[in-house]
């Protein structure tokens, strides 16, 4: 299978159904009545505008995982886990059965079938039955393997060697180094597992993270979760750029599902990247995950020059400094009076790739708002998510180079951190982790 039509069959549905929620929502922002002929045009007028409101049902085997060059959805609950069973035998168990429930609903079934109501009234549901009546809303989810699972860890080198999965770890899974200015709080931090559930309704979303928790019982725990609203990055083409907590249109220059040469190089895992005993995680990628405090309050006071010097764009259209048009590039040389138009510590400037050896990430983060601290402040800001090849040649020396270097800084404080290794998609029969347990 070719790059190009990997990337077409994520994208493309196996069907498309119009939720009764997104078509309330569509009919009340439209200010019409929608029947039949209304509810073809708006999902029409959906899937041109690179929407997501005719509720597509996403592959979940294929060549890729699904989440990853998916076009990114609107909402996001993200979970990572502890094993606390020291049983192989169960934990394999449990890949196989997530697996089965995570198929059924991302083409919006149960969990297992009759699963909230079929099972008699006298046990508890093996579905806990919220997203009963819900489309699939493009449900993808997406599992990654922590540096934990593996044995000992740079965090903890005492770790036993539980599953014995040590001589698997692939190159590139070693924990993420702490940046300057970084608050990582442990609680919100690593895992030895995760699921990105990713939805164009919040309660799809939530119901799958739920469900594969409760099926976890007694062999893994949550050790954190993160929800997300409103992405903060485009991956097709057909997307328009969304705004962060900030107000700018962020992820303008991301990689994208049709740039399928950009992708192999920064994105996809070769077979070279790894030794012979880590060759499942060939195809896959690595995920990056780091949560992002934006200090709304004193962003909010300040002018509208300093924000867009610190940023590097104009606030309105999302142009670099100097140009017009929001994908006009950049352009770091141009000055006035001496002083260039672009800040030499505006974040566009030292993330762009021409700072960073051409280095690029896939996208993939989402706004979140988890209520106050207590103190009146919002606890606000930006989860983000990002795809790569190997996160210690791409990521690290981009974030090293903004903690040090970006006026940014000074209103965002990093207060989680993971990274986990994503395999490829599966075939027909293959279950979660196949590979590696097998290898």
């Amino acid at each position: 299978m070719t790059e190009e039509s990997v990337a077409a069959a994520e994208r493309a549905p196996q069907s498309r159904r119009m939720s009764r929620r997104a078509l309330l929502g569509a009919a009340a922002g439209a200010g019409v009545v929608v029947g039949a002929a209304g509810s073809a045009a708006v999902q029409g007028s959906s899937l041109s505008s690179g929407g997501h409101l005719g509720d597509l049902t996403i592959p979940f085997r294929g060549a890729r995982q699904a989440g990853i060059t998916t076009a990114v959805q609107d909402r996001l609950h993200f979970a990572a886990f502890d094993v606390i069973t020291r049983s192989k035998t169960e934990l394999v168990d449990l890949l196989k059965r997530w697996t089965l429930a995570a198929e059924r609903m991302t083409d919006g079934q149960e969990t297992v079938e009759g699963g909230a109501v079929g099972h008699g009234k006298l046990l508890p549901p093996p579905d806990t039955g919220e997203a009963l009546g819900l489309s699939p809303s493009s449900l993808t989810l997406t599992v990654g393997f922590g540096p934990g699972l593996f044995g000992p860890t740079t965090a903890v080198p005492t770790r036993a060697d539980r599953f014995g999965l040590a001589r698997h770890r692939p190159a590139g899974l070693e924990e993420l180094p702490i940046f300057a200015k970084d608050a990582i709080e442990p609680s919100r931090s690593d895992g030895d597992l995760c699921v990105q559930a990713c939805a164009d309704d919040p309660q799809v979303a939530v119901h799958a993270i739920r469900n594969l928790a409760r099926m976890g019982v007694g062999i893994v725990s949550v050790r954190w979760s993160q929800l997300g609203f409103g992405r903060t990055s485009s991956t097709t083409r057909g997307q328009q750029t969304p705004r962060n907590m900030f107000g700018f249109k962020d992820g303008t220059a991301n990689l994208k599902a049709e740039d399928t040469g950009l992708l192999d190089r920064w994105v996809w895992v070769h077979e070279a990247d790894n030794p012979p005993e880590a060759q499942w995680l060939t195809g896959g990628s690595y995920l990056v995950a780091r949560r992002i405090r934006m200090d709304i309050e004193p962003w909010d006071r300040a002018s509208l020059v300093e924000q867009e010097d610190i940023i590097g764009r104009t606030k309105g259209v999302g142009a670099p400094q100097g140009k017009d048009a929001e994908f006009d590039t950049p352009d770091f040389i141009m000055t006035s009076s001496g002083t260039p138009i672009i800040a030499k510590t505006a974040h566009v400037r030292l993330a762009h790739p021409d700072n960073l050896a051409g280095v690029q990430l896939l996208r993939r983060g989402y706004n979140f708002t988890d209520g106050s601290d207590g103190f009146g402040h919002l606890d606000a800001g930006l989860f983000f998510i990002a795809y790569c090849r190997n996160a210690h040649t791409q990521f690290v020396p981009m974030q090293r180079e903004l903690a040090n270097k970006d006026a940014m800084m000074e209103y965002i404080t990093h207060t989680g951190s993971a990274l986990f290794a994503c395999p490829p998609g599966l075939g027909g029969g293959e279950w979660w982790g196949q590979r590696l347990f097998e290898s």
